[in-house]
């Protein structure tokens, strides 16, 4: 029998987002592409961050002509180098727009142990700490933009393998021992714990922005081509069966964005565009902070002060 598909995906009940504006990194293909195709149905302007200058612009082309918004355009962001993070907020911020909705989506899987360009371990570097430096260094825009009655949204991309991650502060960079599986499952928790610690600071600071995690379920992506041959025989086999598709793998990213339900709520748990109870650890605020403090250090920006680039 067929896995789930979002009810309110499917019927169209989200309002309409004219004049809102929404970053979504990965926005090319799989779960982002869709992602932004159904923002910029429902009228928002969407900026696609991607490394793929013609997979990024060939996504766009296509989104256009699928939803007749012209207010879809592709940025380059490679995730892997902070170098290259910071130019990307610079283009954004030279636009002079505000920024309603942050979807950090794009990532790697069980990829060979590898370095990025900042010399990060690539799972914890790209899935973790990317999207750490790009969601602080939007978020002055995140905040101008929110109002008591729209809160902007962060949507971070976690994944079910945090549930086994282990988070090791004294060897975030898998030194001691590298397995893609540990790597990859270490980077996920990273981002729950990350997504409630900014929960926490916004909350703290009376802004009107509000930051949740959501949980894709096991959709047939790119993202298995790291696998081994035996699995992916089986994903083939199955995946028809057992596996979303990258549009119904989207929808909870979706509903977070845009739904009302969730307008002025923060610090959840979301499968199934349902509320769930995220690993034990995730909620330790020790660990949050502990977390979010080394991270500040490792992206070089301060912890407390200017989030000036």
């Amino acid at each position: 029998m067929k896995l789930w598909y979002g009810p309110l995906l499917e019927t169209g009940l989200f309002p309409t987002q004219n004049g809102n504006v929404a970053i979504v990194t990965g926005g090319a293909k799989g779960i982002g592409y869709h992602t932004v195709k159904h923002l910029a149905r429902l009228g928002m302007h969407v900026i696609i961050a991607g490394n793929d200058e013609s997979e990024g612009q060939e996504a766009v082309r296509k989104i256009k002509e699928e939803t007749v918004n012209e207010k879809v355009e592709f940025l380059h962001c490679d995730l892997a180098s902070m170098k290259s993070i910071r130019q990307f907020v610079q283009q954004f911020r030279a636009k002079n727009c505000p920024l309603h909705v942050l979807v950090n989506n794009a990532g790697v899987m069980l990829v060979p142990e590898r370095k990025t360009e900042d010399g990060f371990e690539e799972h914890f570097g790209l899935n973790y700490l990317g999207h750490f430096l790009l969601t602080n260094l939007l978020l002055e825009t995140l905040k101008q933009s929110g109002t008591c009655s729209r809160n902007a949204r962060v949507i971070t991309v976690s994944s079910a393998t945090h549930y086994v991650g282990r988070l090791h502060l004294n060897d975030l960079q898998s030194r001691c021992f590298y397995s893609p599986h540990g790597a990859y499952a270490q980077s996920k928790l990273a981002l729950v714990l990350f997504t409630y610690q900014l929960q926490h600071l916004v909350t703290a600071d009376g802004s009107h922005v509000t930051a949740n995690v959501v949980d894709p379920g096991v959709v047939n992506t790119e993202l298995y081509k790291n696998v081994c041959w035996a699995t992916k025989v089986v994903k083939w086999m199955t995946a028809w069966l057992f596996f979303k598709t990258p549009e119904e793998g989207a929808s909870t990213s979706i509903y977070a964005a845009v739904s009302p339900e969730l307008e002025g709520v923060g610090g959840i748990y979301l499968y199934n565009e349902q509320r769930t109870k995220s690993t034990d650890v995730s909620y330790d605020d020790e660990l949050q902070r502990r977390l979010w403090t080394e991270s500040c250090k490792m992206t070089r920006i301060s912890d407390v002060g200017s989030r000036d680039l």
